[in-house]
């Protein structure tokens, strides 16, 4: 049976330190709600419909969320989670009141997104050199207890998300992280120990470009990283273009959904440590302004053949690997998302579900 997990972001509720660099109250939402167009046939703002603008420090959000992702096929949702060593955390408390609650009765794992956050993201007109808001930084082994002992409990949680036995969890960038095989043993000890029987770790790589080297490190598997996979099989000249127009003329990096969805599903995601990661959509011109790609006339059609294509090519793997990431869920400033909308409704949860029962699965 396939395993589609789809990323979720919790950044849905105002925190201090946004309140701090973008002033009281501040959400997604308020990037989304002031998106533009930025060229003809550029559709913007995307806005919310069934679940609307919403607060996820309430209950009732989250079990909503939960229901509408199981009735489309949806196995689990991939938390981002935001741990700055030597331990700060940000955007926690949704993940902590499901754990907490145990509600709603829906799996989950975990994303470690461990980057540091720079003013620009959330902010294309920032001026002049970009501002870094917190720093990732990684103090070695016992900063890393620390990380591991804070998610014990989640990790202990019966919800907690497995394959062949092991706790999944996401590193988001292993490539700037120092010592991942350090760390890879010290958490499998700690798990160990701890009665939790290790972890099955994966983190993203375009189009298995560094595949080899991501492996070596230690961990299971790889995911490719959705639509933008595009832009690397262009030939050099239009990316030069590309570049040009992003940085000098201020232009949006712009193609058809159909185009860049040819390129979500490789041939390698055939092989057990590759994981397929599907986009319904993409367009973060709400946090990023000119500086965004958009994939032009999304459509949940189009999104059902993404599906079934990843569909077929982890059928053959061993049940508890046919695993296949949607991003996002929730990622509504990057115009990435699942959730209902005023422009295609339930469509693509309905996609998702079509596909599931078009390969000869069940949704719900």
């Amino acid at each position: 049976m396939p395993r589609f997990i789809a990323f979720y972001l919790p950044q849905y509720h105002p925190i201090p330190e946004n309140d701090e660099w973008w002033g009281p109250g501040f959400t997604e939402w308020l990037n989304v709600a002031r998106a533009r167009p930025l060229f003809r046939g550029h559709v913007q703002p995307h806005l919310p419909a069934d679940l609307g603008f919403y607060d996820l420090r309430l209950p009732e959000t989250r079990e909503a969320q939960a229901k509408l992702a199981r009735e489309a096929g949806i196995e689990g949702f991939c938390y981002y989670h935001y741990w700055f060593g030597p331990g700060k955390r940000l955007l926690e408390r949704p993940f902590e009141e499901v754990v907490a609650s145990g509600k709603p009765d829906f799996p989950f794992c975990l994303c470690w997104a461990n980057h540091s956050w720079y003013k620009k993201q959330w902010d294309p007109e920032a001026p002049g050199k970009d501002q870094i808001l917190i720093e990732q930084t990684y103090s070695g082994p016992e900063a890393h207890e620390r990380h591991f002992r804070d998610l014990e409990r989640a990790f202990r949680d019966p919800r907690y998300m497995r394959v062949d036995g092991r706790l999944l969890f996401f590193i988001y960038d292993t490539l700037t992280f120092p010592d991942v095989p350090g760390f890879i043993r010290q958490w499998n000890e700690l798990a160990r120990k701890a009665g939790l029987g290790g972890f099955y770790f994966v983190t993203k790589d375009y189009d298995s470009r560094n595949k080899e080297k991501i492996l070596a490190m230690g961990l299971d598997a790889i995911y490719n990283d959705d639509a933008r996979n595009i832009h690397h099989h262009l030939p050099a000249w239009r990316k030069a273009w590309l570049w040009v127009g992003r940085h000098w003329l201020g232009r949006p990096t712009v193609f058809r959904y159909a185009d860049a969805m040819k390129w979500m599903v490789s041939d390698d995601c055939r092989n057990e440590n590759v994981i397929p990661s599907i986009s319904p959509n993409w367009d973060h011109s709400p946090r990023s302004g000119s500086r965004a790609m958009v994939l032009t006339d999304p459509d949940p059609d189009l999104f059902r053949q993404v599906a079934e294509r990843a569909l077929d090519v982890v059928a053959a793997k061993p049940s508890d690997r046919q695993l296949v990431l949607i991003k996002a869920w929730n990622e509504w400033g990057e115009g990435n998302y699942m959730e209902p909308d005023l422009e295609h409704g339930h469509g693509y949860l309905d996609a998702l579900r079509l596909a599931i029962a078009n390969k000869g699965g069940k949704a719900g």
